[in-house]
């Protein structure tokens, strides 16, 4: 434990995250090893920080060390980079040049975002993995290298292999040693510690005093999501510490500053297809039908009101007790609905007064209880289960013209009375 903690404090790695601390741990074990590592993690997380832990405890530590970021190199030009060309290899080749797995012999290539390099330079490179092999572009010459990979990918490779877009056996070549970053969200002990440490970092940077968070602002923070992760969070201390003239920062000048914080970035669920198109039609169908059976229920209990001549309490009085204790989201109790105020003006003329508490019907109808309590059922899925059987029994069970009076393919009928297990 005390020398991770002083591998943390010499390349500035804050946390003690118990996945941070695997994932150190794991990089300082394969440091002293020629093996390849493979670090995945999202974007943000600084997994070329572990590289440099990796080559700095290795024994390649005083030769080169190089990272280059495979996708931001055009795919016309990446194997010369990593290669090298022999002179007139291709236009614009005026001379030869030695590529990185020539000018780092002895040491150590890290290779950022692998999946973007293309499937013949994956070729080559599993060569050099394989027998330390390659050969320059333009040339027939096999020339020798002892370098030690270490790659890292923000996308899951065993998904690319399954598209054909990444070599299956480069990516067990590539995976010896495999090494899991956890992200900022995965590791919420960690972040106000982060916070910290840059804003005394941007502090001293801008000469000027450390920003603080009390204690909403740090709740907010650390339940944000951080889908930029460590570089995110870095931005926003820098932005704070800039834009904001009070130093103690409080929950409504946080999101004052930077709203976004607010957001919860959840998944979205993607469904596609045109079975889906017809369920939310179904879907559809049976709110609308709700909405009318809700207006005709409201036009029998005006109707039943009117009649029995009932004297119905104030709405004014009720509706604070109605609200549930958000008052500030309503119009004040001055400034009544027009519908609340019609109700009013109907039912509080000559009825009685407006502070009634309960509704008195004065004439009761037979075949009515003094107080009924009817309970339906909303779920969704038992009114569409119910549709599709009134449907059916409708058309005899001719299916065809259930599913047209649905508005639904035969083919999703068939499959929802599977899945509800209508009998027909």
């Amino acid at each position: 434990m005390a020398k991770l903690q002083s591998i943390k404090q010499r390349f500035g790695i804050i946390g003690n995250s118990p996945g941070l601390n695997n994932a150190l741990a794991t990089a300082v074990r394969v440091s002293s090893t020629d093996l390849t590592v493979l670090i995945s993690g999202e974007s943000g997380v600084g997994k070329e920080v572990f590289s440099k832990i990796i080559h700095s405890l290795s024994p390649r530590k005083h030769n080169p060390f190089i990272a280059i970021n495979c996708g931001a190199i055009p795919g016309g030009t990446i194997n010369s980079e990593l290669f090298g060309h022999e002179k007139g290899a291709f236009t614009g080749a005026s001379s030869e040049r030695k590529g990185y797995f020539e000018t780092v012999n002895g040491g150590t290539i890290f290779l950022d975002e692998i999946a973007e390099m293309p499937l013949d330079t994956q070729s080559f490179l599993l060569r050099v993995l394989e027998s330390g092999e390659f050969i320059r572009v333009g040339s027939s010459k096999i020339q020798k290298t002892d370098v030690r990979i270490v790659a890292a990918s923000n996308v899951d490779l065993m998904k690319k292999v399954q598209k054909g877009k990444f070599r299956e056996d480069l990516y067990y070549r590539l995976s010896t040693v495999p090494i899991k970053v956890p992200s900022l969200k995965e590791r919420p002990e960690d972040i106000l510690m982060l916070f910290r440490r840059f804003a005394l970092d941007f502090a001293e940077k801008y000469r000027t005093t450390s920003i603080r968070l009390d204690e909403k602002a740090s709740l907010i923070i650390e339940n944000y999501s951080w889908p930029g992760n460590i570089r995110e969070l870095k931005n926003v201390v820098e932005q704070l510490s800039v834009l904001t003239e009070e130093k103690d920062i409080s929950a409504e000048l946080l999101v004052k500053t930077l709203p976004h914080l607010l957001d919860r970035n959840l998944p979205a669920i993607q469904r596609n297809g045109a079975d889906n198109f017809q369920e939310r039609e179904i879907l559809y169908k049976l709110l609308f039908d709700m909405k009318g059976d809700l207006n005709d229920l409201k036009s029998l209990v005006f109707e039943m009101i009117k009649v029995n001549d009932l004297r119905v309490p104030n709405t004014k009085a009720l509706l604070p007790a109605a609200t549930g204790g958000f008052e500030g989201h309503l119009r004040p109790a001055s400034e009544p609905s027009a519908p609340e105020t019609a109700v009013n003006e109907y039912f509080q003329g000559d009825t009685g007064p407006a502070n009634s508490h309960s509704i008195i019907i004065r004439d009761e109808p037979s075949g009515f209880s003094k107080s009924e309590v009817v309970e339906e059922n909303l779920s969704l899925r038992d009114m569409e289960k119910d549709m599709i059987e009134k449907a059916l029994k409708k058309h005899r069970n001719r299916r065809k013209d259930a599913a047209a009076e649905l508005g639904i393919s035969e083919r999703t009928l068939y499959r929802k009375i599977k899945e509800y297990e209508i009998q027909g």
